[in-house]
């Protein structure tokens, strides 16, 4: 019973992340950016980030199975923190604009994903083979975030 309680909370951690999604969504001004002819219709990144969401939370469940929290605590803070990073994109590139911040603060949560698949590596490894998806997941996204803010630059002040 412990176990499935924990996979809920995993999940729960996951999904209180997903929902910077739903705070700061694809408005007016996303849909007028120009786009490269390689930008995914707006409609695959809902069941994209479910699926990767659940295998973030179920990576983290399995290292916890396997190691606990304080016997992985180190993979748990990188974890942490990659969770972070992930959440606070969205309020940088759809609330507040802001396609530069987003690009950088995208390449720190590349990193935290690389890493907490190296440390989670060292618990489990399915749990670390899980996150690769979401590290190819994110490269990806940094190349468009990265080919949007070319089309669009920031108009000066």
């Amino acid at each position: 019973m412990m176990e499935i309680v924990a996979l809920l909370g995993f999940i729960a951690a996951v999904a209180a992340v997903a929902s910077t999604g739903a705070l700061f969504p694809p408005d007016g001004w996303y849909q007028s950016l120009r786009k490269p002819r390689w930008c995914p219709p707006n409609w695959l990144f809902g069941p994209a980030w479910t699926v990767l969401y659940l295998m973030i939370a179920v990576s983290g469940w399995l290292v916890w199975r396997e190691a606990g929290l304080a016997g992985a605590a180190g993979a748990f803070a990188i974890y942490a923190l990659q969770l972070v990073l992930n959440g606070a994109w969205s309020g940088l590139f759809f609330g507040l604009r802001r396609m530069d911040l987003a690009l950088a603060e995208l390449a720190i949560l590349w990193l935290a994903i690389l890493a907490t698949i190296v440390a989670f590596a060292a618990h489990d490894a399915l749990a670390a083979w899980l996150l690769v998806p979401y590290l190819a997941w994110v490269t990806f996204a940094g190349a468009l975030n990265a080919a949007l803010l070319r089309a669009n630059p920031a108009p000066t002040r």
